[in-house]
């Protein structure tokens, strides 16, 4: 099964990743030769979140967006907090629709 994970590393940073077997791929992590060159220098890693989905194209698309997060907004899917995200988003767009929704937008002049 697919899935897209995060892993935390030894210097407190994390890595976006998506496999067919995550277990695997941690185990491959914190081998000495096996692992992405990003956390070789960083292990051990440990695996704070995952999620499968149905293929793999859609794991490496939502690996590709995770690694765009800021980290707040990586920790807040960690945590579970799904109705953070958009308030957490980086684009002013995406915050602007999420403060109209609220009810607290101001219009700029």
């Amino acid at each position: 099964m697919p899935y897209t994970y995060i892993v935390r590393c030894a210097d407190d940073t994390y890595y976006v990743g998506s496999t067919w077997d995550v277990e695997a791929r941690v185990w491959q992590h914190n081998s000495p030769d096996l692992g992405a060159t990003y956390t070789r220098s960083r292990r051990p890693v440990t695996l704070v979140w995952s999620c499968w989905f149905d293929s793999i194209e859609q794991a490496f698309a939502y690996e590709k967006r995770v690694q765009g997060w800021s980290r707040r907004k990586r920790e807040a899917l960690i945590r579970g907090e799904y109705d953070a995200l958009p308030d957490l988003s980086r684009r002013a767009a995406v915050q602007r629709r999420a403060a109209e929704r609220d009810g607290g937008f101001e219009a700029q002049a």
